[in-house]
């Protein structure tokens, strides 16, 4: 099915037959994605006195708790509120939903005892383009992204250079495939995260980041629609599920 939408830019044609699902979902596994130290989330019927919340149990609903960290255990959108003193909700911040978005692959660089990602190498891939939302898929791109155990393993990250280049090219919503845009051990420093948000400056409460996606290889680099889906929780960061739509010429 193929629709118009009405953009600043101008008429924008997709189908919407055909979305290209990039978060990574949830399970009750220690197979499931996962970051910050934390155990693996649960899914788990509720107990009250004599009754389980359980078809198989004998209940006539399933009826289950889930237990889980946004930030650790899968594909979620957080706004500045994750790293300001004050309360901030995505919920309340995120106000629009589909964006222009360009999807590029970046093989990292190696940087001291870390692999980086550059200004330079951002300006390269984006060449002239402006788009609201910066899709980055990190190279080499195995399917064990949707499963990896990222505690301790000092992954790849923006710089701080890199992201004021992405703030002042006007992006607001960043998204990328791994637990975190800052290095894993920073100091509290969050560099990458404060040059977007551009913290000692005119926030931009509006913009987003979402990490722990995962772009399929058969996704192509270049323009999209993005759907940026969330769920509704008042809370600095929320589970979500971004959607990319091919553009239609």
């Amino acid at each position: 099915m193929k629709t118009t939408i009405e953009h600043h830019s101008g008429k924008i044609q997709i189908d919407l037959s055909n979305p290209l699902d990039i978060s990574i979902p949830l399970r009750a596994s220690k197979s499931n994605v996962n970051a910050w130290y934390i155990s693996e989330p649960k899914i788990e019927p509720v107990k009250n006195k004599d009754w389980i919340g359980s078809v198989e149990e004998g209940a006539d609903v399933n009826f289950n708790n889930i237990y889980f960290n946004p930030h650790a255990h899968g594909t979620h959108t957080e706004c500045i509120g994750h790293i300001t003193e004050e309360f901030h909700s995505i919920n309340k911040n995120l106000k629009q939903f589909f964006f222009t978005a360009e999807l590029i692959s970046v093989a990292p660089e190696n940087y001291l005892k870390d692999t980086i990602i550059s200004k330079k190498q951002i300006a390269s891939l984006l060449k002239d383009k402006t788009p609201e939302a910066l899709v980055i898929r990190t190279m080499p791109n195995t399917k064990d992204k949707k499963r990896r155990q990222y505690s301790e393993t000092n992954w790849t990250y923006l710089t701080e250079e890199a992201m004021v280049f992405i703030r002042e090219l006007g992006v607001q919503h960043v998204l990328i495939d791994l637990p975190s845009v800052d290095r894993e051990h920073d100091g509290g420093k969050l560099l990458a995260h404060k040059a977007f948000w551009n913290f000692d400056g005119e926030r931009r409460m509006q913009c987003t980041i979402t990490e722990f996606i995962y772009v399929r290889n058969k996704i192509k680099d270049g323009s999209y629609m993005l759907n940026l889906q969330t769920a509704p929780f008042e809370n600095d960061a929320t589970p979500s599920k971004p959607i990319l739509y091919k553009i239609l010429v």
